[in-house]
C-alpha cells in the first residue's frame, strides 16, 4: 500500500474515530463540575439567567466559533485540529509550535506530510505544556514572585514576538503578498482600536482574524491567479 492510500484509507479513518471520540469525553469532562452541583447539591441556574449568558457569548464569540477552525485547519490538519481544542492554548501555543515543525521538517503546511508533522509537534507543545503548567501551578507564585519587575513585565511581549517570528519565516517565502497583508492588519487594527467598528457587536474579537485570515486567502488567490495568466500568456 503507497503512503497516500495508507494516509487516507487507515491514517485518518483511525484519527477521526479517535478525535470524536476525545472530543465528545472532553465536552462531558467540561460539564460534569456542573452536572455534580446540579445533581448532588441541587443547584441548578436560572433557565432565563443561562439563556441571557448565552446570548450574551454568542453575539461575542460566535463568530469565532466559525473563523478558528477555518483558519487553523490548513495549518494543522484534521488531526491537529482534534488535538487544538481538546488542548487549548491554540493561537498562542498549538498553532506556532505546528508551524515551526513544518519549518523545521522543510514540509509545507495543507500537505499530508505537513499535517503529521504538525501532528507531532503539537504533541509535544501539549507535554511540555502540560509538566510546565504543572510546576507552575505549584510553586509559579514564588517563581514569579523571585524574578526582576523588568523580566516579569517582559513576558508580556512574548505572543506578540513570537507571532512576528512565525511571520517573518512564512512572508519571506512571498514578500509582496506578506507585505500586504502586513499593511493591511496594522490599519484594520487601528481601526478597531480607536472603535470605528464598535457598531458591530464583538467585533475586537473576531473582525480582525476573519478579515486577515480571509483577505489573506483572497489575496494570494488573485496574486496566484495574476500570474498564471501572465504565464499563460
Amino acid at each position: 500500500m503507497s503512503n497516500q492510500n495508507f494516509y487516507e484509507n487507515e491514517y485518518l479513518p483511525q484519527m477521526h474515530k479517535i478525535g470524536k471520540l476525545i472530543g465528545v469525553l472532553a465536552v462531558v469532562c467540561a460539564f460534569l463540575p456542573a452536572l455534580i452541583l446540579g445533581l448532588v447539591y441541587g443547584l441548578w441556574p436560572n433557565p432565563s439567567a443561562l439563556a441571557v449568558c448565552f446570548v450574551s457569548a454568542a453575539s461575542s464569540f460566535a463568530f469565532l466559533w466559525f473563523i478558528e477552525p477555518i483558519s487553523y485547519y490548513p495549518v494543522v490538519g484534521p488531526v491537529g485540529t482534534y488535538m487544538a481544542f481538546v488542548s487549548g492554548n491554540i493561537s498562542n501555543m498549538r498553532i506556532p509550535c505546528a508551524s515551526m515543525a513544518q519549518v523545521s521538517a522543510g514540509v509545507e503546511p495543507g500537505t499530508e506530510k505537513g499535517s503529521i508533522i504538525a501532528t507531532i509537534g503539537m504533541g509535544v507543545s501539549i507535554i511540555i505544556n502540560t509538566t510546565i503548567l504543572t510546576v507552575g501551578v505549584i510553586g509559579g507564585q514564588a517563581i514569579l514572585s523571585a524574578l526582576p519587575e523588568s523580566i516579569t513585565s517582559a513576558l508580556n511581549y512574548l505572543l506578540p514576538a513570537l507571532f512576528g517570528a512565525l511571520f517573518v519565516q512564512f512572508g519571506i517565502k512571498n514578500l509582496k503578498l506578506s507585505g500586504i497583508v502586513l499593511v493591511l492588519a496594522c490599519v484594520l487594527y487601528v481601526a478597531i482600536n480607536a472603535g470605528v467598528f464598535n457598531f458591530i457587536p464583538g467585533a475586537s474579537n473576531w473582525l480582525g482574524t476573519l478579515v486577515c485570515v480571509f483577505g489573506a486567502i483572497a489575496l494570494n488567490v488573485v496574486l496566484n491567479g495574476k500570474k498564471d495568466s501572465k504565464k499563460e500568456a
